[in-house]
């Protein structure tokens, strides 16, 4: 892949009304017209350039929206007040009651909580599977299969979706894939590789400050509008709008998306290296052991790495507390949910993030206790910050004085 999205939103410039190098802030909730038929006609969505109410569309998410569509390469893009927002969103307005959809064993744990708690409310079911065998995904198809949903590289196992051949797949059963792909901008392109809609939690890589809460969904302009219809629109009548003034900080933080990124991943792939040589538990999709190695590194744009995540088992939930709050005491970063700060964030994902999948669950899918998930942040000096992390697990004994790397 060699999808240029970082000259993409470098190209991208927006004047502020009275010519500031950004965009001035809509702070209003609600627009005027000069004319009665020019309100009844956005009403009824036959005009363009006009604002109707905030709920439906704001001039700045839509300047962050056009961004976010320049960068996943779509024909545009709707923003949400949070990754579950939009997420809730597309599934709603895809699916109705009696519907099925097929989703990956291994996603973020609102995500799996929605598709199989609330959603039954509906009478819509979800099969999970493991979706990087897509014999078992065409399995999991029925005829009231309405969509395939995963994430290109998944939360929290890191399990790297092989996009190309799920999409595929779903053309050949007339079905739209959905891809989250929050934890891999700009290092996958899944509008490229065939994917249908594409969805972020902008809360982390993309906003990067750990401020706000925020989503979006890319995809084509007719599904985007049909988000915000009316009468029918799930974006719309559900009411998850991002705040302008919001919309306006994320923007101004994509500009270092791409820098941010490739940071990340060069901090992640120094770790993993070091700590498989160590003989730990890790992985990384950058590791050539990585059962997705390969089909990561056939579908991502090379610049930007192998993503900011990685994941070691030290055995027991015990040994992952102590090692946490033994990092965060030593200021290695924080204890907490979450990724894509400029400092390292750390959490069991079994009892926390992924709490919602039953314990059975995840020890089916190899979620063991003792396994910590890393959002790496932007550390100068990564050396240091290896060096200091293996002091903290050779004093807790997870490792041993004999045998770690230089």
């Amino acid at each position: 892949m060699d999808h240029k999205a970082a000259d993409n939103l470098q190209d991208l410039q927006f004047f502020g009304e009275f010519g500031g190098v950004n965009p001035s802030i809509s702070d209003s909730s609600t627009y005027t017209f000069m004319a009665a038929k020019t309100m009844f006609d956005t009403f009824e969505g036959n005009t363009e350039g006009c604002y109707l109410y905030s709920r439906h569309s704001t001039p700045s998410n839509l300047y962050l929206g056009e961004a976010l569509a320049t960068l996943e390469g779509t024909e545009t893009a709707n923003v949400y007040a949070s990754g579950m927002g939009a997420i809730t969103s597309v599934i709603l307005q895809m699916c109705d009651a009696g519907d099925h959809i097929v989703s990956s064993r291994t996603i973020y744990g609102g995500t799996y909580a929605f598709m199989k708690n609330f959603l039954k409310k509906f009478a819509i079911n979800t099969s999970f599977v493991d979706t990087t065998n897509v014999a078992a995904v065409a399995q999991a198809i029925t005829p009231k299969t309405k969509m395939i949903y995963c994430e290109a590289v998944s939360n929290p196992l890191l399990e790297v979706a092989d996009i190309a051949a799920l999409s595929k797949l779903a053309k050949k059963h007339n079905l739209p894939l959905v891809v989250d792909n929050t934890f891999s901008p700009l290092a996958i392109s899944p509008g490229k590789l065939g994917a249908d809609v594409i969805i972020h939690s902008l809360t982390k890589f993309i906003n990067g400050t750990s401020d706000c809460v925020a989503g979006v969904v890319c995809g084509t302009v007719d599904f985007c509008a049909s988000l915000k219809d009316v009468n029918s629109g799930a974006a719309m009548l559900l009411g998850s709008t991002l705040d302008s003034l919001r919309a306006s900080s994320i923007l101004k933080n994509m500009r270092t998306l791409p820098i941010r990124m490739k940071k990340h991943a060069e901090n992640a792939q120094y770790l993993a290296e070091k700590f498989e040589a160590d003989g730990l538990a890790v992985s990384y999709p950058g590791l050539a052991s990585h059962p997705g190695h390969e089909t990561m590194t056939r579908q991502m744009n090379k610049d930007f790495g192998y993503g900011g995540l990685l994941t070691l088992n030290v055995g027991s939930l015990d040994h992952a507390n102590n090692l946490m709050e033994l990092m965060q005491q030593k200021n290695l970063g924080y204890l907490a949910v979450s990724l894509g700060f400029y400092k390292t964030l750390f959490s069991a994902p079994g009892t926390s993030t992924s709490s919602e999948i039953p314990m059975e669950e995840q020890k089916e899918m190899g979620l063991g206790e003792g396994l910590i998930r890393f959002s790496i942040g932007l550390d100068d000096d990564i050396a240091r910050t290896y060096k200091i992390m293996k002091a903290c697990m050779q004093e807790l004994s997870i490792l041993s004085t004999e045998n770690v790397s230089a």
